[in-house]
């Protein structure tokens, strides 16, 4: 599959501050890397680094794949706005439809696809706020790829997720790679970053290991990443 991002001994901040360094990736269609390593440790600026969402600070970061998209952590957003979930679905296309426009025929095909593909079709009327976590995080995943994406972005998916929501998004993610969509998943959960990711970077503030996930998760690539708190880093894998 084709190559979607790269990055060559990046460095990438805030405020001419270093958040991540020494960062050298590729991300390729087809590929589901997981990003793991401690609080702190550099996986969200590495994904906002893609989309222009930090700086820069030395190296390159060249992005191939021309839409991509987003699945945010559904506990950052604002519950009380008065949106169904059709709504926030339909929202996904903004930057294809643009902004005051309204969406054609196929575009609402498209939403009620991509609600059904989450299994939330009988949800579609409601108000996003009133839904489960785990069905506000489906219909998040279903706004990212509503816009038919080259590469999807996940931030901590699985947190707080039923057992149905969490089977859902982890059989979509095997068929996005299927599809040849790369997938990139930030995650404390280093077993599910083992069972459903084929590849893992291990961020500690620098890139630490890179690799299939279980190379790259192994106990002495994580007691460098952890540091004091490797052990309950690596029980979880046990």
């Amino acid at each position: 599959m084709g190559r979607l991002v790269s990055f060559h001994d990046a460095a990438l901040g805030y405020g001419n501050t270093p958040a991540l360094t020494g960062l050298t990736l590729d991300v390729f269609g087809g590929q589901a890397l997981a990003l793991v390593g401690p609080n702190g440790g550099g996986k969200t600026t590495l994904m906002r680094g893609i989309v222009g969402g930090c700086q820069v600070l030395s190296g390159t970061v060249e992005v191939e794949a021309t839409r991509i998209g987003l699945v945010p952590q559904s506990a950052d957003l604002d519950l009380t706005f008065p949106v169904s979930a059709t709504e926030v679905v339909t929202m996904g296309l903004i930057a294809e439809a643009g902004w005051g426009r309204r969406i054609n025929a196929d575009m609402r095909e498209r939403v009620s696809a991509a609600l059904e593909r989450v299994n939330l079709s009988d949800r579609a009327s409601h108000r996003f706020g009133t839904l489960s976590g785990g069905q506000r995080q489906r219909v998040l995943v279903a706004r990212a790829l509503v816009a038919r994406p080259e590469l999807v972005m996940m931030d901590e998916p699985f947190n707080g997720l039923d057992a149905p929501s969490r089977d859902i998004i982890t059989g979509l993610i095997a068929d996005l790679t299927a599809d040849g969509v790369g997938v990139i998943v930030s995650t404390h959960d280093l077993s599910l970053a083992r069972d459903v990711c084929s590849q893992a970077c291990v961020l500690a503030s620098r890139l630490v290991a890179l690799g299939p996930v279980d190379e790259a998760l192994a106990p002495e690539v994580l007691a460098r990443a952890y540091g004091s708190s490797a052990d309950e880093a690596i029980a979880a894998l046990s």
